[in-house]
């Protein structure tokens, strides 16, 4: 509670800044974000075989939460200057491709793929949303499909595949690898209608369900308030959901539309990846639940991109146009 409060207070603030200021920063934080992953990549700490922070004397962070942001914001300032011909179907569509591509192999490096994924579907989201051709998009879909098997079997470290094959079977292997999403869905059955009350979740409270307060803290929810517990966060989840995609319709400038639901896509992306994974829809991959792990990164890093929405917002008549910028 306490981080949230202060990060509610950093939202506030960042909303009152002008969207020009955003725009003018736009592609400096994209550049700052990927220097970062690249210094990880020279001098990053290793935790749990992954090298994936940064540490600044007892201060440490991911610098790949930065990126997060950085992408939805160079992608939404460089369609607001691209003509619709250039957003739906041209050469110049290798810019925002390569733009994606580099923070997503550099993540997927640390390894994170998880992080990664959510980079690529978040640019990809904003480069359909730009007016991207549907030839183009169908064509996509279909060598994404044609390349998960190989990518699968031959580009995937072992942990990593070994993830997918339990998420296809999870029972082949009950106490080992099937272990998470198992008691997971234990969890996610046994609370019923109203679910057995706050504090005496069985799975969570005695330990046998793993990341318990962060990855896997919505089997801990539906154990303790049930079904009507699970609607309830969904309906808030949604709301937060509408309003938002509300502020991108409402902002007269193409970069201010863009970069409200570039944040919006990456918030419903957190969603429903950590919902899909905690019922056995999806592999286990480290993606939190939003505004409910525990944790105080990926709080500040949507708490910011709330802030971007906000200011999209309260700045919605504001003309950006190319020039623009108050720095």
């Amino acid at each position: 509670m306490i981080r949230f409060t202060l990060c509610v207070a950093l939202m506030i603030g960042l909303a009152l800044i002008d969207i020009r200021v955003w725009f003018a920063v736009a592609y400096p934080v994209y550049v700052i974000g990927l220097l970062l992953l690249v210094a990880v990549e020279l001098v990053g700490d290793t935790r749990l075989g992954a090298q994936r922070w940064l540490s600044i004397g007892s201060f440490s962070f991911q610098p790949s939460e930065v990126m997060k942001l950085g992408i939805v914001l160079a992608l939404a300032r460089y369609y607001h200057g691209a003509s619709a011909k250039r957003a739906r179907l041209s050469w110049w569509l290798l810019v925002p491709a390569g733009m994606i591509a580099l923070p997503v192999l550099l993540v997927a490096h640390q390894p994170d793929l998880g992080t990664a994924m959510l980079i690529l579907m978040t640019g990809a989201a904003i480069v359909v949303l730009a007016g991207l051709s549907w030839k183009i998009i169908a064509a996509g879909i279909a060598a994404f499909v044609a390349i998960v098997p190989p990518f699968v079997m031959f580009v995937m470290h072992d942990y990593q595949r070994q993830r997918v094959l339990t998420f296809l079977d999870p029972e082949s292997d009950p106490s080992g690898s099937g272990y998470h999403i198992l008691q997971s869905m234990i969890a996610l059955g046994s609370g019923g209608l109203l679910g057995k009350g706050y504090g005496l979740g069985s799975q969570s409270q005695l330990n046998f369900l793993p990341e318990k307060q962060t990855d896997f803290i919505f089997a801990t929810l539906a154990e303790e308030f049930g079904f009507v517990g699970c609607v309830s966060l969904l309906v808030l989840y949604a709301a937060a959901i509408f309003m938002a995609l509300r502020t991108a319709y409402l902002s007269h400038s193409h970069f201010g539309r863009l970069a409200t639901a570039g944040v919006t896509a990456t918030f419903t992306l957190y969603l429903l990846i950590n919902g899909a994974m905690v019922m056995g829809l999806a592999p286990v991959v480290g993606v939190p639940m939003p505004l409910l792990s525990y944790g105080g990164t990926v709080m500040l890093t949507v708490m910011i991109g709330f802030g971007l929405v906000q200011s999209a917002r309260v700045h919605r008549y504001a003309e950006v146009t190319k020039g623009s910028g108050l720095l």
